[in-house]
């Protein structure tokens, strides 16, 4: 059994900061106006039910009106005081696209917009990705958005991410599911997407080895040399890697790379705060890792009795959740403001730059997304963060689209921008919350169902309660 090196997509941003987000750059002072808006956003919250519908509808308006024009992708950020140090604000992210197409499918349930004004903006994106670069065909992590063209994510890493792209996938399936059975021109664009998910080469990641790899470049090969082991955010880049018809992998990888031949598995006697992780977490066993690992791959994949040799992955992510949420009431370095009604630890900018944040590594920066897109696990818990934020701290935290990405009370700390990345699981887990939306689209999907039954997973759909 080889040694796989267990860093993942965010760890990696984290070192690469520097070139990551350089002193985070991109978007505009004031959005472009949006003419397809069917509701005019309330911004009187005076119960939750309206705050609820304010916070999804302001979220999902990062990818409406604060969309990069040309491709109608996702920036990969969005700054609202107009300082862009690399002058990126055209830059798209392929993952927070697959985030964007998801939201925008909620604004559509929502009627935030018209069926139709969603159905061109997807058919935009899509004739955008089928255009772009693409690597064995994997996109890239970032792309230029007027062109298409790779812009490198750091020196090696100028070809394929799998992981963006399992993201990408995730949300574009979504789309195939929602508009298969419409008008012709939305069944020609439920085929576009079919087309472009079977072209993805999952199978050529595998580097001729029991696992698959995050990178490849055309210019450095498997320079990067990232294996994906678990436990971390990539469940769904396996997933998705069983069930392709094309270029699909078999079990061994998910089983020997992934799950490491089951050194995945945590000690049955491990807790933190009195609550079980299942699974380890990658350089953060003790009390897992940020809340991203709960969000990323279960914004389509549904975690409602979802089960395999390893886990039960809606009692893990709910574990999870509670632990972040432990830890903050406990509070152990003594940060302002934190307690019951504001906590959530994840990866977001910071006065250091981008970072992991996480229990054990804590400055006091809580991240609006941790809290919010965990909503459908701590329901109440997290209407109680939000709430909080909105009634006491909307002077600090709130901003044109939504809560900003980051702040910390200890000094008032805030910078008046976002990353779509940290959007989008906000708008689209308030959704699930709401109405299960996206994880039903892509459960749906009977590939994902033949992908789940070959690594041995079992599924039963749960109501929402």
């Amino acid at each position: 059994m080889p040694s796989y090196n267990i860093m993942n997509t965010k760890t990696l941003a984290i070192l690469l900061a520097p070139c990551y987000l350089l002193a985070f750059g991109c978007g505009s002072k004031s959005a472009p106006a949006n003419t397809n808006q069917e509701q005019q956003v309330n911004t009187t919250a005076t119960s939750d039910d309206s705050l609820l519908n304010l916070v999804q509808q302001k979220t999902f308006d990062y990818f409406w009106t604060g969309a990069e024009p040309v491709s109608g992708a996702a920036r990969e950020r969005y700054h609202s005081d107009g300082i862009y140090p690399q002058n990126d604000k055209h830059i798209i992210t392929s993952g927070g696209t697959g985030f964007g197409l998801m939201a925008i499918l909620s604004g559509i349930e929502r009627g935030y917009i018209t069926r139709e004004a969603g159905f061109h903006r997807f058919k935009q994106i899509m004739d955008f990705l089928e255009k772009a670069d693409r690597f064995h065909g994997v996109w890239p992590h970032w792309m230029n958005g007027e062109t298409g063209a790779v812009k490198p994510f750091s020196a090696k890493d100028d070809g394929g991410d799998l992981v963006e792209t399992a993201y990408l996938v995730q949300g574009m399936l979504c789309v195939r599911q929602y508009f298969k059975n419409g008008t012709a021109e939305e069944q020609a664009l439920a085929q576009q997407c079919d087309r472009l998910w079977q072209e993805v080469e999952w199978d050529w990641h595998q580097n001729g080895q029991e696992v698959l790899y995050w990178h490849w470049s055309p210019n450095h090969g498997w320079a990067m040399n990232f294996p994906v082991t678990g436990y971390n955010e990539c469940l769904i880049m396996y997933v998705l890697a069983a069930a392709s018809p094309t270029h699909g992998i078999d079990d061994k990888p998910y089983h020997l790379g992934w799950a490491r031949n089951g050194e995945m598995v945590q000690d049955k006697s491990h807790e933190a705060f009195g609550y079980h992780l299942d699974l380890r977490h990658n350089y953060a066993e003790a009390m897992g890792g940020p809340l991203f690992w709960a969000h990323y791959s279960y914004l389509g994949l549904d975690p409602r009795g979802l089960k395999d040799r390893y886990a039960d992955y809606w009692e893990h992510n709910v574990n999870h959740t509670l632990i972040n949420r432990a830890y903050c009431i406990q509070n152990p370095n003594g940060h302002k403001g934190y307690g019951e009604n504001l906590w959530g630890l994840t990866s977001s900018y910071s006065p250091k730059g981008y970072m992991g944040h996480k229990p054990g590594e804590d400055i006091g920066v809580i991240s609006p997304t941790a809290a919010l897109s965990s909503i459908v696990y701590t329901p109440k818990e997290s209407m109680a963060v939000m709430r909080n934020m909105y009634d006491n701290h909307k002077d600090l935290t709130w901003g044109e689209f939504g809560f900003y990405d980051a702040f910390r009370l200890d000094d008032n700390w805030v910078l008046p921008r976002y990353l779509a990345i940290d959007q989008g699981p906000v708008a689209v887990m308030i959704e699930n919350h709401r109405s299960g939306l996206l994880w039903d689209l892509f459960m749906s999907c009977e590939e994902v169902q033949q992908g789940l039954d070959k690594l041995g997973f079992e599924y039963r759909k749960v109501p929402i309660k």
